[in-house]
C-alpha cells in the first residue's frame, strides 16, 4: 500500500476528488479515444475505469462488512479476477462512469459520518497466504491511495491519445 498514513480527511478528500479528476480529464473524449490504447500500448481510458471500478467493488464491500459485522472473516479476491467477471470492460465508458460516481458517492455517505472508532474497525481477511487483520482505515486509504496511481495513468493515456 503506502508507506505513510493518510489522515481520515485526507482519504475523504481524495475519495471525493476522484471522480471529478476524470471527468475533466475524460470530457473532451469520444467514445472511441475512450477506448483507444495509446501507441505505447498499456489500457485505454475505459479499460483504467473498468479496473478502478472493480477495485471500488472489492474494497468497498470489505468496508461494508466490516462496519455490518463484528470482526468478520472475509475472502480475498483480486480486483482483477473480479473485473474478469463482470462486464465493466464492455461497458461504455460514460455510463460506466456514472455507475461508478455513484458507487463513490454512496461510500462517501457512509464513511463521512464513521466516528474515530468505526475506521479501526476490522476484519480477518484470508485467502491471500497468511491471515490478515485488515481495518475500515486500510481499505479507504488502500483504495484513495491506488487511485491516485490510476488518475495519474488515465492523465498519460489522455495525453497520449490527443497527441
Amino acid at each position: 500500500m503506502t508507506e505513510r498514513s493518510l489522515t481520515t480527511e485526507q482519504i475523504l478528500t481524495m475519495l471525493a476528488a476522484g471522480p471529478a479528476h476524470i471527468a475533466a480529464l475524460t470530457a473532451d473524449l469520444t467514445p472511441a479515444q475512450l477506448r483507444a490504447i495509446p501507441t505505447n500500448g498499456g489500457w485505454s481510458a475505459n479499460d483504467a475505469l473498468a479496473h478502478l471500478r472493480s477495485c471500488a467493488d472489492m474494497w468497498g464491500d470489505c468496508i461494508a462488512v466490516i462496519l455490518a459485522e463484528d470482526t468478520p472473516t472475509l475472502r480475498a479476491i483480486n480486483p482483477r479476477t473480479w473485473m474478469e467477471q463482470t462486464d465493466y470492460p464492455e461497458l461504455e465508458f460514460r455510463p460506466s462512469f456514472h455507475a461508478f460516481t455513484t458507487q463513490r458517492t454512496n461510500l462517501l455517505a457512509v464513511l463521512q459520518p464513521l466516528a474515530p472508532e468505526d475506521w479501526s474497525r476490522a476484519a480477518i481477511v484470508k485467502g491471500a497466504g497468511k491471515a490478515l487483520n485488515r481495518t475500515v482505515f486500510f481499505y479507504a486509504q488502500w483504495l484513495a491511495t491506488h487511485e491516485r496511481s490510476h488518475l495519474k495513468q488515465i492523465q498519460r493515456i489522455v495525453s497520449a491519445i490527443q497527441a
